[in-house]
């Protein structure tokens, strides 16, 4: 039952992450091209592509976190929270499922 329960964790977290590459590649292609803007030229284009970088920077980051996680699911140490070793409780998980830390370390100063 563990063994059918980290393969469930890994599908999950690897749907989410395909999900995350679809979604980097649509920005990805989107952002190539910069808008022209200049002195008095306020294109608002150029809004538009400034927030899609930093929308790409930021699921380029949760991919990678999720790609931890997944190494973390082969090395037995998911839902396990990094800073004090006790489980990460699985609500927890279902909506944060590339968190390290439990909801206790989490109030008492940073994640």
């Amino acid at each position: 039952m563990v063994v059918e329960k980290k393969q469930d964790e890994a599908e999950e977290l690897q749907r989410e992450l395909n999900e995350l590459q679809e979604q980097i590649a649509a920005l990805e292609a989107g952002v190539e091209e910069k808008p022209d803007y200049g002195m008095g030229k306020g294109d608002p284009s150029i809004t538009r592509w400034e927030l899609d970088q930093a929308m790409l920077a930021d699921l380029k980051q949760r991919a990678a976190r999720l790609e931890e996680q997944l190494s973390r699911i082969s090395q037995g140490t998911y839902g396990i929270c990094e800073r004090c070793g006790n489980p990460i409780d699985r609500d927890r998980l279902a909506v944060l499922p590339d968190t390290t830390i439990c909801i206790e370390c989490a109030r008492s100063g940073g994640g």
